[in-house]
Parts: C-alpha cells; structure tokens; sequence
C-alpha cells in the first residue's frame, strides 16, 4: 500500500509538470507567432528617442561626447527592434523542441524520485523485517 502511495505521488507531480511545461510552451509559441505584429510599436521607438534628454543632475557628471552621441544609438535601436521582432516567429518551432528536452529531463528526475523513494521504503522494510526475524530468533532460543 505504501509503494502505491509513493508511485501515485510520482504521478501526480509528473502530471503537474506536464501541465506547467504545456502551458509555458502554449505561452511561450503563442508570444513568438505574433511578435511580428508587434512590430509597429518598436519602429517607433527612434522617433521618440530623439526627444529625450538627460537629466541636468546628471548631465554635469556624464562626458559631453557620450550625451550627444546617445540619442542617435538609441534611434538606431528601433530598426534592430523591428528585425528581432519579424524574425521571432521562426523561432516558435525551437521553442517546442526545448519544451520537450525540459519535460524529458524532468520527467526523468520525477521517475527517478520515485525510484529512489520505492527502494528507499523496499530498503527500510526489510531492515524492519530482519530486526523482527532476529528478535524472534533470541526469543524462540530461549
């Protein structure tokens, strides 16, 4: 009864884990599929860029050459955005291939406890056995 016990907790965490890797897959290739679409807000993240300045505060402590040249790095920054964003969704089929090699190696694990946990129990019983065995052995020697 006691190893049916341990084999169903196995069970039930290794169906968890399935659910938690499912989900995180659907989440993961739904996220990488549209990420295409969100490439209208990242084209425009150069032209908001140029607006932005630094602090005063801050600008007496930050070389002058590096305030000039950092809005022009960070409007170059949203074409790199839009190519990252358009070629995302061809990494949606990578994405299911990790979720499978991740839910393997946990499930794996997850086996393995369950294992450990029968010969662990399969262990404990029969050292209870044998010191049962001996002391009814003194017992029946007298």
């Amino acid at each position: 009864m006691v190893y049916a016990i341990v084999w169903s907790v196995v069970l039930l965490l290794l169906a968890l884990w399935s659910l938690t890797v499912w989900a995180l897959n659907a989440v993961g290739v739904w996220t990488l599929s549209h990420a295409d679409q969100l490439g209208g807000a990242a084209s425009g993240i150069g032209e908001g860029v140029g607006a932005m300045r630094l602090p005063e505060w801050l600008s007496i402590w930050v070389p002058r050459e590096v305030v000039e040249v950092l809005p022009a790095m960070l409007a170059d920054l949203g074409p790199f955005m839009q190519s990252v964003l358009e070629t995302a969704p061809a990494l949606a089929g990578g994405i299911t291939v990790l979720a499978w090699v991740i839910w393997a190696i946990g499930g794996l694990m997850l086996i393995g406890a369950g294992v450990a946990g029968h010969l662990g129990l399969a262990t404990w019983r029969g050292r209870k056995g044998l010191a049962s065995l001996a002391q009814r052995s003194v017992l029946s020697a007298r």
